[in-house]
């Protein structure tokens, strides 16, 4: 198993614990399917063994009716040559001496030898018997030596019922020819007696035609506990139904003599549901031991592991919006997770110490960026006042040279001025410095016949990088267009074209002469990231693109 496919911890002990638990599980039930297989297996051969023990009894009780029979007959048959009625003598003087025999008739040598200890029983009667008997199939022949052709039955006689023993010799060189012999039923019961049998065991001879002839068990002769639906086997079988009285049993059957004659035993299915229920403990109880024991793991596994990971792991998310978030350390942490969430916290307070150094640096080179910027702003508007009183000294282009310089020393310290007016480099809005940048113009480069006037109207904001270079390609453009002629007027205007775009246009009340910039005035447009619009021609000295939002 590849623990490193599963992502988290529970996942992994979960996924080991089941690898563990699994093979267990599988050879917990095969070993519980094979005991109650085994079991099973136990009791069925047990009921089949118990079944055949009454039939092996029932067919050596038969045979040994059948040897009599033959025994009898042979002897009762040399006497019937002294005439009919010594033999019935003898045969009754038989009777008499073994109980349970009621009734014997014997054909030999055209001779007829009958007897009955029942008076209800006459000769007529007996020889009804054997001629139905005579026309039904004899029976199969069982282990051993086949001792004649015999058929074993069941007849009603006087209103009474007799188990019935019928043979016959073909051979007619032998005396007995055929014989019936009728037993007391009472005489088999002896038969079914296998002393103390299990709990709830019965067992009885029966004919499909007359029922019940013998029965042992709880239930004494009662036939409750037969099968709702008769089964007539085959040979032999097994199966589990409801008997008359709507219990359900096993039952077992054995075939004795055809057509109809059978054993049959009934149990209880006691044994079988003890048999399930052991196989239902055997296999359940380690399995739900199993199941516990998962279910115990994985609450040990949320409680000493998993619930102290989550701490750490919600102490970690909580420091983006709380810096005193600390992961929690218990006693009763695992020593391995308790120092991992001491390592956490060690390395949380070390951060907070290098984050305070950090702000503490921060703000130090913020205020040392303020006062740098503060003193270029001061030195800058003392420059422009050293220019500004040197320029009362001069006439004429000089003084119109220093004017220049003047206004461009003037664009350096407005755009500082703005950029820190809240006392924090921020963007500048074009508006504020272009008017100012405009003002500053009209002062310092109109003359008397010539001014500048300006129309600004946007929302834009620029870097202090950007504005400086823009107000120096104002500045320029402006000073030669003032130049250019005298009495020139020049108008300045600042309009959106969008969101993102502003144009600066400037141009004159007439046609001037336009002259070429200088060198410094495309590096001003590429500070600016400006783009030439419209070129100088007629009253137009320029038209510029600049976007404000990149």
């Amino acid at each position: 198993m590849r623990l490193a496919s599963f992502r988290t911890v529970r996942g992994r002990l979960l996924a080991l614990l089941i690898g563990i638990a699994l093979p267990i599980a599988c050879l917990t039930a095969i070993t519980a399917t094979t005991t109650y297989q085994t079991v099973t297996s136990g009791i069925e051969t047990a009921h089949k063994r118990t079944g055949d023990d009454y039939v092996i009894r029932a067919r050596v009780w038969y045979r040994g009716i059948l040897r009599s029979l033959l025994a009898s007959g042979a002897t009762l048959s040399r006497q019937a040559e002294e005439g009919s009625e010594a033999c019935s003598a003898a045969a009754g003087r038989l009777l008499e001496q073994i109980p349970g025999y009621r009734a014997l008739y014997i054909l030999g040598e055209a001779r007829i030898c009958a007897a009955s200890s029942d008076p209800t029983v006459q000769a007529p009667q007996l020889e009804q018997a054997m001629i139905s008997l005579r026309a039904r199939p004899a029976g199969e022949v069982w282990a051993g030596a086949m001792l004649t052709q015999a058929r074993y039955d069941y007849v009603a006689m006087g209103g009474r019922r007799y188990l019935a023993v019928y043979a016959r010799d073909d051979d007619l060189a032998k005396p007995f020819q055929e014989g019936l012999l009728l037993v007391d039923p009472d005489l088999l019961q002896q038969v079914f007696n296998l002393g103390e049998a299990e709990s709830g065991l019965q067992s009885a001879l029966v004919s499909r035609q007359s029922g019940v002839i013998v029965a042992r068990g709880a239930t004494g002769s009662g036939t409750d506990w037969l099968p709702a639906k008769d089964v007539l086997p085959a040979q032999t079988a097994r199966w589990e139904a409801d008997s008359r009285s709507g219990e359900s049993r096993i039952y077992t059957a054995r075939m004795i003599a055809e057509p109809d004659l059978y054993v049959i035993a009934s149990f209880d299915t006691a044994l079988a549901r003890a048999a399930r229920t052991q196989f239902l403990v055997l296999l359940l109880a380690p399995l739900l031991t199993l199941i516990l024991l998962c279910l115990v793991y994985l609450r040990a596994i949320d409680r000493h592991c998993i619930h102290w990971l989550r701490n750490i792991e919600a102490a970690a998310r909580a420091r983006t919006t709380l810096s005193t978030a600390r992961a929690v350390v218990a006693p009763d942490m695992p020593y391995d997770i308790r120092s991992v969430a001491e390592a956490f916290n060690t390395m949380v307070d070390e951060q907070e110490v290098r984050q305070r150094r950090l702000q503490t640096a921060l703000d130090d080179n913020r205020f040392l960026v303020r006062e740098l910027h503060h003193r270029v702003k001061n030195s800058l508007q003392v420059v422009q006042s050293y220019i500004g009183l040197t320029k009362r000294d001069y006439r004429g282009e000089a003084r119109m040279a220093l004017a220049d310089a003047e206004c461009r020393v003037h664009v350096l310290s407005a755009a500082y001025r703005f950029t820190l007016a809240d006392g924090e480099m921020q963007p500048v809005r074009v508006e504020l410095f272009i008017e100012d940048v405009a003002t500053m113009i009209a002062n310092l480069l109109d003359a008397r016949d010539n001014w500048l006037s300006s129309l600004v109207d946007t929302g834009a904001v620029l870097s202090v990088d950007r504005i400086i270079p823009l107000g120096f390609l104002i500045v320029d453009v402006a000073s030669r267009g003032l130049r250019s002629e005298p009495g020139v007027a020049l108008r300045l205007s600042v309009v959106d074209l969008d969101p993102e775009t502003i144009e600066i246009t400037i141009e004159a009340d007439r046609e001037v002469a336009h002259s070429a910039p200088p060198k410094l005035f495309a590096g001003l447009l590429a500070q600016v990231e400006a783009v030439q619009s419209r070129a100088p021609q007629g009253r137009l000295l320029g038209a510029w693109q600049v976007r404000h939002r990149v």
